[in-house]
């Protein structure tokens, strides 16, 4: 497939439409250089709505949502916007060897924690079909480019630290906050190594900040502190019990001997009855230590025109985004698998 179409909208589909897809849905929708041409949906309930009723566009688009993969494959797309909550090998391979470049949200950046067999399907994939994938969000993603474009400023880079340090109660899934521990006793049997693999993509992510300061890891560690609930918490969609965990502070790190050079980690809480082993910042915290040390706090703020009660909405964009946004150079960029350290800068669109 042609890498690059100057002459006509890139032919777009979006892949599920829930807190994540039906932002970057809205986005595609509303963009002059894109053209929605297909829906998937997980839902049953889904299937055969309209676009514009899936993202809240005001008015119809005329592309009705589908669960039939073929149907969206034989549309003959340049790319896929791929936002399910975790990613299916046979999906993305079936998506991949018929020519269709995939920007991803779902727990992607480098594949690396893919099984080597899965990493080769898709791979071949690519290479069969010409295609490319991509993958980025919000933290892992833009706080990790943030990170490489400050080490730019750096003569020496001893370390690259990237920290989520937020409330993340206002994020309602309860599967993946329980898989991550929250609501759990602290001492079950097991559980750091299931947050460990639970977040494994951020492992990814402290790999790609070490290939782009040309540091060659010899290993990836993962650490963990888990804090308790003072008082019991009802969050609405799930209920945080005192003495289970409210609190987890932790780090992907990446070594080169026995020097720490990246690490990509969470300071997050459920609600307020729990004390963190840091305050929270309420945002990303990007530091670079090195000459000179850099550091930053990256917030995602309403603007003055924010309507929907609370703030979800505001994060669910911020994940969404640089996926949606990353489609023209990735659709543009060599076959195989890349990573932000490979792309052009990702930018947004100027408002009409």
């Amino acid at each position: 497939m042609s890498r690059a179409h100057p002459d006509r909208p890139l032919r777009v589909i979006q892949w599920t439409t829930g807190n994540i897809g039906r932002r970057s849905l809205h986005a595609i929708i509303g963009r002059d250089d894109m053209e929605l041409v297909g829906v998937f949906a997980h839902g049953a309930d889904k299937v055969g709505v309209d676009a514009a009723e899936l993202s809240g566009w005001p008015e119809p688009t005329g592309v009705k949502a589908t669960d039939d993969i073929e149907e969206l494959v034989a549309l003959k797309p340049d790319a896929c916007c791929y936002n399910p909550l975790w990613p299916s090998i046979d999906e993305l391979v079936r998506l991949l060897e018929s020519g269709i470049n995939v920007c991803s949200s779902a727990a992607w950046i480098t594949g690396g924690k893919q099984t080597p067999a899965d990493l080769d399907r898709i791979r071949k994939a690519c290479e069969t079909g010409g295609s490319t994938i991509f993958g980025s969000g919000a933290h892992p993603g833009m706080s990790n480019l943030v990170g490489m474009v400050l080490s730019g400023a750096c003569e020496r880079v001893d370390e690259i630290r990237i920290t989520e340090s937020v409330d993340c109660s206002t994020y309602e899934s309860a599967g993946t906050q329980t898989a991550m521990g929250f609501s759990q006793d602290p001492e079950t049997p097991g559980l750091a190594e299931s947050v460990r693999k639970e977040s494994e993509v951020f492992a990814e992510s402290a790999a790609m900040m070490a290939d782009a300061i040309g540091a060659r890891l010899d290993r990836i560690t993962f650490d963990v502190t888990f804090t308790a609930a003072t008082g019991d918490s009802d969050l609405g969609f799930m209920q945080i019990p005192k003495g289970t965990v409210a609190g987890v502070h932790g780090y992907h790190r990446g070594w080169v001997g026995d020097r720490n050079v990246v690490s990509v980690g969470f300071n997050w809480i459920m609600g307020d009855q729990v004390t963190p082993p840091k305050p929270l910042e309420d945002g990303h915290v990007v530091q670079v230590f090195g000459l000179p040390n850099m550091r930053t706090v990256v917030h995602c703020l309403p603007p003055r025109d924010w309507t929907e009660p609370g703030f979800m909405g505001l994060g669910m964009i911020y994940t969404a985004m640089p996926v949606t946004n990353a489609v023209p150079a990735v659709v543009a960029a060599a076959p195989g698998i890349v990573t932000l350290a490979d792309l052009p800068p990702i930018t947004g669109r100027s408002a009409k």
